[in-house]
C-alpha cells in the first residue's frame, strides 16, 4: 500500500473509533471466510489487541470498586479489623451524625462509636477476631436491639458492634470478616430520618475508645473480574 494513503486510513480510524470498530469486525468477518479464527482465548486476546494496537483504539480501563482496608495492627500481613457492613459512615440525618465525636444530647456528650450505613437484614462481619464475651442490650428497657462484644486479648481490642440480631453465642470464637449476624432496622427506634446504621466502638485494655473510622479506610481498586 501506497505510504501516504497508509498514513491517511490511520489517522482516519484513530480519530474515528467507530468507524474503526466496524473495519476490525468487517477484517475479523473476511478472515474467518479463509482461515477460521483461533479457538483459544489467548489467542483470541493476542488478535484483538494486535488490531487495537494497528487502529490506534486502546481498551477502557477496568472500573475502579470501593474496598475497605483494615490496619494490619500486629505486623502479620493481614488487617486486623474490618468495615461490619462493607458500606460508608452514615451521615447527617434528622438525629444527627455518625462519626466518631459528633455531638450528642445538645453537646452534653460525645458519640463513641462509628456509624457504619446497614440494609435492614443485610449480613453483619466482625470487626475483629477473638471470643465473643458479651451480649447485651443497646438500651435499658429495650430488648429487641442488642449489641455483640468481642474481645481480642493479643490485640488488647474489644469491640462491641450494636444494632445487630446476633447469630453467634458467647464463648465463640470468630474470624474478622466472619458474620456474626444481620442488622436491625432503626426505624421503629428512630422514627422519622435516623439512617439504618451498624453502631461500632473500638475500645482499648484502658477503656479508652478508639476511633474506628482511622484503623478502617476506604480506597478504590481495580475490579479484576471486570477486567478478566
Amino acid at each position: 500500500m501506497n505510504q501516504g494513503l497508509h498514513a491517511r486510513l490511520v489517522e482516519r480510524l484513530r480519530s474515528r473509533p467507530l468507524q474503526a470498530l466496524i473495519l476490525v469486525v468487517a477484517v475479523a468477518t473476511t478472515a474467518a471466510a479463509a482461515s477460521p479464527l483461533p479457538r483459544t482465548g489467548a489467542a483470541r486476546t493476542s488478535l484483538a489487541t494486535a488490531v487495537q494496537q494497528a487502529v490506534g483504539v486502546q481498551p477502557p480501563p477496568a472500573p475502579l470498586r470501593l474496598v475497605w482496608e483494615g490496619v494490619d495492627l500486629d505486623g502479620d500481613g493481614r488487617a486486623d479489623f474490618a468495615n461490619p457492613t462493607g458500606q460508608g459512615e452514615r451521615g447527617r440525618d434528622a438525629y444527627g451524625e455518625g462519626e466518631f465525636g459528633a455531638s450528642r444530647d445538645g453537646g452534653s456528650r460525645r458519640h463513641e462509636g462509628v456509624d457504619f450505613r446497614a440494609d435492614a437484614g443485610q449480613s453483619v462481619a466482625a470487626p475483629i477476631s477473638g471470643y465473643i464475651t458479651r451480649i447485651g442490650f443497646a438500651y435499658a428497657g429495650d430488648t429487641s436491639l442488642k449489641f455483640v462484644e468481642i474481645t481480642n486479648p493479643a490485640l488488647r481490642f474489644a469491640a462491641r458492634v450494636f444494632y445487630v440480631n446476633p447469630r453467634v453465642q458467647v464463648g465463640d470464637a470468630v474470624a474478622v470478616g466472619r458474620p456474626i449476624g444481620t442488622a436491625h432496622s432503626l426505624q421503629r427506634k428512630y422514627p422519622g430520618g435516623m439512617t439504618d446504621h451498624v453502631h461500632l466502638e473500638l475500645i482499648d485494655t484502658a477503656g479508652r475508645h478508639v476511633d474506628a473510622g482511622r484503623v478502617i479506610t476506604a480506597a478504590y481498586a481495580a475490579d479484576r473480574l471486570a477486567a478478566d
